[in-house]
């Protein structure tokens, strides 16, 4: 094998600090021109996120099925129970009727106690955050 001589040897070392010191890929500035109506969309979008509460309340389900079978539990619970809320939640495949927003476990107790007489496979949930 040959090595490279002295000569070879300083013009290739020469040749990629020259190269290397003329490289300013790092130090160019960027100009970004947005439309302004995006930064309105990103303000109104922290205004919504900021309003979304990840609240530790407790909660009861007392359907999980069919999207027809969800809205006539829901609205038959509404008519029984007017003083509790409850909403529909899709999670794949089914449909799911969650009920309250009860601040203790104990007061959700009370209430899935009374639920449990119309609606038998009801039980408790406490949402993640």
């Amino acid at each position: 094998m040959r090595i490279l001589t002295s000569s070879k040897n300083v013009f290739l070392t020469f040749t990629m600090l020259t190269l290397a010191y003329n490289i300013h890929a790092q130090s160019q500035n960027l100009t970004l021109n947005q439309d302004p109506k995006f930064e309105q969309l990103l303000n109104d979008k922290r205004k919504f996120n900021t309003s979304i509460s990840t609240n530790d309340s407790y909660r009861i389900q007392i359907f999980s099925g069919k999207s027809e079978d969800a809205k006539k539990t829901l609205s038959d619970f509404k008519r029984e129970y007017t003083n509790i809320d409850g909403t529909i939640i899709f999670n794949t495949p089914n449909y799911k009727v969650i009920v309250g927003n009860f601040k203790s476990r104990i007061e959700a107790e009370r209430n899935l106690i009374d639920i449990r007489k119309k609606y038998k496979s009801v039980f408790l949930i406490k949402p993640g955050k």
